[in-house]
């Protein structure tokens, strides 16, 4: 897939690279020519130094090959002027980085295929470390409707030495509620349990459940805020 992406900053070029790694031909537009030469020499990306709302620019880049559009400029309208000309060239897959609600009717009245509020995603984020300090991360679907839960599994747990089938069919367990992905360290990759699958000490589960039925799930694994271990974040100069 061929992905153009207007914005070389950090999330463009974090995002460029993540595209990278999965195999995708990745492009990037920007007026900043220290920004285009970071993205060519660092990060391995085609780069075209200019404004990602020239249609002479978009043209060089390739828009009319392009599969994807990111619009991830650091300006909503250009944003929605990046999203309104790639539309124009018949790009169907669009996805616009929004940091103003305010543009949220704009941007799907341009047809922007995803909107990706990254305020939202980060209060989001924040919130649920605090209100729910025991899960590791956790993702929203449906408008929230449906929680998926990243848990560990420490030793003193409950379900810790027993099989997906013995705590389904434990009444505490939440109702309304699976046992979806299992990773049995850090390192593994994540599988698709059955019942005979049981959880090992040290390992991490992905739950999917409702969201009134969080904290009973919390609660029913003995999970304390303890159990967590300490994630460092680092970020490279962008």
């Amino acid at each position: 897939m061929y992905v153009l992406i207007g914005g070389a900053g950090m999330m463009g070029l974090g995002l460029a690279q993540q595209l990278l790694k999965l195999g995708h031909t990745v492009a990037i537009i920007d007026v900043d020519p220290l920004a285009c030469r970071f993205a060519r020499e660092k990060i391995g990306v085609m780069a075209f130094e200019g404004s990602a709302v020239s249609t002479t620019v978009l043209l060089e880049a390739g828009i009319r090959q392009a599969n994807a559009v990111v619009a991830a400029l650091r300006d909503d309208a250009l944003n929605l002027a990046m999203i309104a000309l790639s539309r124009s060239y018949g790009i169907s897959h669009t996805v616009v980085r929004m940091r103003d609600r305010e543009f949220l009717e704009a941007y799907r009245f341009a047809q922007a295929s995803h909107i990706i509020s990254t305020v939202d995603l980060a209060v989001a984020t924040m919130a649920n470390a605090i209100e729910y300090p025991e899960i590791e991360s956790m993702m929203h679907f449906e408008q929230g409707q449906v929680e998926v839960l990243k848990l560990p599994v420490p030793g003193d747990c409950y379900v810790a030495g027993r099989s997906v089938a013995q705590i389904a069919q434990d009444p505490r367990f939440p109702s309304s509620s699976l046992i979806i992905g299992y990773q049995c360290h850090a390192c593994a990759d994540l599988q698709i349990p059955n019942g005979s699958t049981v959880l090992e000490a040290g390992s991490t589960i992905l739950v999917v459940t409702r969201p009134e039925l969080v904290h009973p799930m919390i609660d029913f694994l003995g999970l304390h805020a303890s159990h967590l271990p300490t994630i460092e974040v680092s970020h490279p100069n962008l």
